[in-house]
């Protein structure tokens, strides 16, 4: 996390930790956490050689489930189990192979069980790769009984 974290955002870390525990997909692909909050998140990973479809560049489905995973990590801050219900991704420009992706989320609403997030798929050069929109839904169980409820703010 960088910056100050408010207590909101440090019991969103917490929440998102305790998710991270059982995430193989994003350690599989070393996806990587550089920041979280509550209703926002950005993850990183690298490009690899593995990664390429048949033109040489990154195969969509890959910097989906990065777009995917950021907006998982941003809506389940409140350890509230949230699924995503359904998503939307337009490619821009080619990941290429070796390049840094960043996925930024943020929640646009988040209403009763509903939740609305944007997520943009950024490369080390600031091109836009990819614009993500997801809803979630959130089910009645928490991700890490022991946190508790979030606190008001």
């Amino acid at each position: 996390m960088t910056g100050e974290a408010t207590e909101r955002d440090a019991f969103a870390a917490r929440s998102v930790e305790a998710l991270r525990k059982t995430d193989r997909v994003a350690g599989d692909l070393d996806i990587r956490l550089e920041e979280i909050g509550m209703g926002r998140c950005r993850v990183a990973m690298t490009v690899r050689e593995e990664m390429a479809n048949g033109y040489g560049i990154c195969h969509g489905g890959y910097i989906f489930t990065l777009a995917d995973t950021a907006m998982a990590y941003a809506c389940n801050g409140r350890n509230r189990t949230t699924l995503a219900q359904h998503a939307q991704i337009s490619f821009i420009s080619p990941g290429r192979v070796g390049e840094h992706l960043s996925a930024t989320a943020r929640e646009l609403s988040a209403a009763g069980r509903n939740g609305l997030y944007d997520v943009e798929v950024r490369a080390d050069d600031g091109r836009l790769v990819a614009a993500f929109r997801g809803a979630t839904r959130a089910i009645d169980a928490a991700i890490d009984p022991a946190l508790g409820d979030p606190p008001q703010g």
